[in-house]
């Protein structure tokens, strides 16, 4: 019998092996959503190197758990991507479900100008 973790990065491996063969050499935008925070960043495959990240835990201040952090982180995100000259990526929701915060962020992401 395999356990939760194992279940979680099972469902991850599964959409990411899906997302690799449709990337054609766009950048992935990957979240981490825990209970507290919520991170996403954009990774290169093909170097292995992160282009740019954003996470809550940047701003202290604020509660970083709820649908309006996500909003914008993923603004964030996408202001540094147009910094760092990436306009289309591949959306990696890991093991979530594409609900909630993870929706939420990827939303303000498409709004700020980020392609996927």
């Amino acid at each position: 019998m395999k356990t939760a973790r194992q279940n979680m990065l099972r469902r991850a491996q599964r959409v990411r092996r899906r997302l690799k063969k449709h990337a054609n050499g766009r950048p992935r935008l990957s979240v981490f959503r825990s209970d507290k925070n919520i991170s996403v960043q954009i990774i290169d495959d093909a170097t292995g190197v992160t282009i740019t990240s954003a996470s809550t835990l940047e701003d202290k201040k604020t509660k970083g758990s709820d649908v309006a952090a996500a909003q914008r982180i993923g603004k964030l995100i996408a202001e540094r991507a147009k910094k760092a000259k990436v306009g289309d990526v591949v959306f990696d929701r890991g093991a979530y479900l594409y609900h909630g915060r993870v929706k939420a962020l990827a939303e303000s992401a498409r709004e700020a100008g980020l392609k996927f």
